[in-house]
C-alpha cells in the first residue's frame, strides 16, 4: 500500500484583482497561497529524479498565474480554480488550498482572512466525467 506523503508550499504571495468591490478589482491587493499536496513520494526518493515528483517551482508559477489572472469575486472561487489546476497532475491525490486575503476590506481590526478547501483526485475524476 502506498501512503500519501506531502509537499507543502506556503506563503506564495501574488498580486491579484479579486474581490466583490469595484475598488478591489481596480486597485488589486496581495493574496497569499498555501498548498498541501498529498501524493506518494517513494519513487522520487528512490530515483532522486525531479521527474518523479512535483516540481514546486513550476507549481508556484502555475498557481501565481491563476492568482494574477482573471479576477473573481470570492476567494472560495479562486481556491477552487487553484485546486482544479493542481489536480490536473494525476500523481497528486489530495490537495488543501488556503487563500489568504490579509488586506480584505473589513472595518474591524484583524490579522488575516483565509479560506481553505480540501479536494481529492477522485472528486475531480467524478466532476470531469459528469
Amino acid at each position: 500500500m502506498d501512503f500519501l506523503d506531502e509537499i507543502l508550499l506556503t506563503g506564495l504571495t501574488v498580486f491579484g484583482h479579486h474581490g466583490v468591490f469595484d475598488f478591489e478589482r481596480r486597485d488589486g491587493q496581495e493574496f497569499t497561497i498555501d498548498l498541501r499536496l498529498g501524493l506518494p513520494l517513494k519513487q522520487a526518493a528512490a530515483s532522486d529524479d525531479v521527474a518523479d515528483t512535483v516540481h514546486y517551482g513550476e507549481l508556484a508559477d502555475k498557481v501565481a498565474a491563476i492568482v494574477a489572472g482573471e479576477p473573481v469575486d470570492l476567494i472560495e472561487t479562486l481556491a477552487q480554480r487553484i485546486a482544479d489546476a493542481v489536480l490536473e497532475d494525476a500523481r497528486i491525490k489530495t490537495i488543501t488550498v488556503t487563500v489568504h486575503k490579509p488586506q480584505a476590506p473589513i472595518e474591524q481590526r484583524f490579522a488575516d482572512v483565509a479560506v481553505s478547501i480540501h479536494r481529492a483526485q477522485q472528486e475531480r475524476a467524478a466532476w470531469t466525467s459528469a
